[in-house]
């Protein structure tokens, strides 16, 4: 490295050292608010460390944190975090105006640099004003490691920031094998960090090594990676903090915390996890409904019987995507069914050594009928009237039960001219008499009169919910339609069948609607991608297997959409995920931007927009230039948005004759990003 260089990472150190390590020393008096007087906003400020902060040699086993005012504790479970992590995990409680951290003996180890970060759990006791970034470093032996390296966490499928993931640093020497790579599953790491709201974070007090670097959403908050439940990433190449160049950071005095331009760049995904086969689960919920469960994904059941139903009768329906839970519909009516069942069950279960073995299970599933409150108030009250009418001497005749056949229609009275009516059935059909359903053309004169047209109509089962059907028809944008179901044209299980059902509704004109055409430019002729429109996080249209040419979306309601491209590489049509075991990085997903960062595309009635995807510029090789481009246009398309919104409130209070709060002469766009913007260096560093 440079003199130069060597100077520019001395100046990062010593001011992020010191930004971060004083706690954000927001104020400097202690300030009381008066009766009747402003709010206090202001977070705590601390007086006193014992000991000091940055202590050496330390042997303690009590930290002690002095406020100039009362404060409380919060969130101390998923806000709270030592890096590296102790064998027992420090205790923390609040003595007088101050946080006490009392150490076990066993704790600590040799020659190491603690930090104990708070998060947002300190707060003062009546406002609750947080005092964000607080840091209690020291060192058990003679020197405190002082490398800083910062970064960028987003989620590999959906590429939205992956916010508050945990970041696991493990000295490279620690896995020699390439190949494999367990540490993540056999150590603990030397050293923690934690991403921001925006997936940033900067991570301090790392040694001038190599390090192997992960990232993890830890989802049930106890600092350790589980596969299955949190996600995971990690980055291709060791990195030493000591060769990385400088970096720029930043304070965003809006969403109060520190942020960074990232020097490496993690992308998460859910990794598989090794299951021992086991059946967890069979039960009866219901009279004709049996529900098993499996410990791994696709168990090999090679025989299933029950005693007293034949095999025919037994439909299966998967209601997961790797099959590990199974519904059972016996197709038997209820009266044929008894209240208690053999079932006799074949499967391969994991032996201890791990290896596939058949086993035999025997399972008694019992279902008793359970009566609800409800239903004894309806029938306590039948029985009385009953017992009036007869000493009246008059004859009873009670009330219809409701018919128990049940489902759902998925559908309003104004239809898109490319979707279908769906209906899904509690129950699994049987049967369904579908020449006795009607679909016609009701035309209005202008003296009233309906005329009605029959048309064709057909239905059809889900794909992936064999209880969804749709129901289609060769109506046409701007009439009007009506469908009838006659009773008895649906047959479930149960031998339970429909009641009349009929709708009325209104096929939209295209004009309603915008179109959306994506001009794709693969990588090569052959490339494959997934296109996926979406509006916030709701799929509207995917289309799989799209290579280079023009791709078109109809009827896109108005509003706002993106733009979605998952690059399938091996031509599946879904997205593969990565495994951190074998090194391996899950498919690229991007969403298209603009040339002016702006990932939303605006679409109205009759509106026709083209957008053009290249994908050697989408799926460009990832670097932290690009990175850090795509963050700033990000940021940009946020502070200008939110400028928009408090603009159009004072406007409003404006008008009701308000005082603005927020207007003290305007936002700038310097204001929004926050107060304090250091440059350091700059980030040329490339991500393989």
């Amino acid at each position: 490295m440079t003199r130069k260089h060597n100077i520019l990472l001395s100046i990062a150190r010593v001011v992020c050292v010191a930004f971060f390590c004083s706690g954000l020393l927001w104020r400097c008096a202690n300030t009381t608010t008066p009766l009747g007087g402003p709010k206090d906003t202001l977070p705590p400020n601390i007086v006193m460390m014992t000991p000091e902060q940055g202590t050496r040699n330390f042997t303690e086993k009590k930290i002690f944190i002095e406020f100039d005012e009362y404060v409380q504790l919060k969130e101390i479970g998923s806000e709270f975090f030592v890096s590296p992590a102790m064998a027992t995990k420090p205790t923390l409680t609040i003595r007088g105006r101050g946080v006490q951290i009392s150490i076990t003996d066993d704790s600590l180890k040799e020659n190491q640099t603690y930090a104990f970060n708070f998060g947002s759990a300190v707060r003062d006791n009546n406002e609750g004003n947080i005092l964000h970034g607080l840091r209690y470093v020291f060192s058990t032996g003679d020197a405190i490691d002082s490398m800083i390296m910062s970064g960028y966490v987003a989620d590999g499928q959906s590429g939205d920031s992956a916010s508050h993931s945990l970041l696991f640093f493990y000295d490279a020497l620690y896995d020699s094998i390439p190949e494999y790579d367990s540490i993540l599953l056999k150590m603990q790491p030397d050293a923690i960090a934690r991403a921001q709201g925006n997936g940033i974070f900067v991570a301090q007090n790392l040694k001038p090594i190599d390090y192997k670097v992960y990232a993890i959403q830890d989802k049930n908050k106890n600092g350790t990676y589980e596969p299955s439940v949190d996600k995971v990433g990690f980055h291709d190449e060791v990195v030493n903090p000591a060769n990385l160049p400088g970096f720029a950071y930043w304070v965003d005095s809006l969403r109060h915390y520190p942020t960074a331009d990232p020097q490496i760049f993690i992308r998460l995904f859910m990794d598989k996890a090794f299951k021992r086969q086991n059946m967890t689960a069979c039960e009866r919920p219901l009279q004709n409904k049996i529900m098993m469960r499996f410990s791994a994904p696709d168990p090999d059941i090679q025989s299933l019987r029950f005693d007293s139903i034949p095999e025919d009768s037994v439909v299966w329906e998967y209601l997961s995507e790797h099959h590990d839970t199974i519904a059972l519909w016996l197709k038997m009516p209820a009266t044929m069914l008894r209240d208690t069942l053999n079932a006799y069950i074949t499967y391969l279960k994991h032996d201890s050594i791990n290896v596939l073995q058949p086993e035999i299970d025997t399972v008694r599933l019992m279902w008793r009928y359970v009566e609800t409150r409800e239903e004894k108030r309806e029938r306590e009250a039948e029985e009385k009237a009953r017992k009036e009418a007869e000493d009246a001497g008059e004859e009873y005749i009670p009330k219809p039960k409701p018919n128990p056949f049940g489902f759902k229609v998925h559908s309003g009275n104004e239809l898109n001219p490319k979707k279908s009516i769906p209906i899904e059935f509690v129950m699994p059909l049987v049967r369904i008499d579908s020449s006795n359903i009607t679909l016609v053309n009701v035309v209005t004169d202008d003296a009233g009169t309906k005329t009605e047209t029959p048309v064709g109509v057909r239905i059809e089962q889900d794909t992936v919910n064999m209880r969804k059907w749709h129901i289609r028809g060769d109506w046409e944008p701007g009439k009007d339609y009506k469908l009838t179901i006659p009773a008895g044209v649906f047959h479930n299980v149960a031998y339970q069948s429909n009641d009349t059902l009929q709708a009325e509704f209104k096929i939209l004109k295209k004009e309603e609607y915008a179109t959306v055409k994506v001009d794709v430019k693969g990588k090569t002729p052959d490339a494959k991608y997934i296109l996926a429109l979406m509006s916030g996080n709701t799929i509207l249209e995917e289309k799989k297997g799209a290579s280079t040419g023009l791709h078109t979306f109809e009827y896109v309601p108005e509003g706002e959409v993106q733009l979605r491209v998952t690059e399938d590489l091996n031509g599946n049509g879904k997205w593969d995920s990565g495994d951190v075991i074998a090194r391996r990085q899950p498919e690229r997903v991007e969403k298209y931007t603009s040339e002016a960062g702006d990932k939303v595309v605006p679409t109205k009635s009759n509106w026709e927009v083209t957008i053009t995807a290249d994908m050697n510029t989408l799926f460009a090789p990832i670097t932290i230039e690009n990175v850090v481009a795509k963050l700033e246009a990000a940021e940009r398309v946020r502070v200008s948005k939110l400028m928009e919104e408090r603009i159009k409130r004072a406007e409003e209070k404006a008008r009701r004759g308000e005082d603005d709060e927020n207007s003290g002469g305007g936002l700038s766009i310097g204001g929004a990003l926050g107060g304090m913007k250091s440059k350091i260096g700059s980030v040329t560093n490339a991500i393989k």
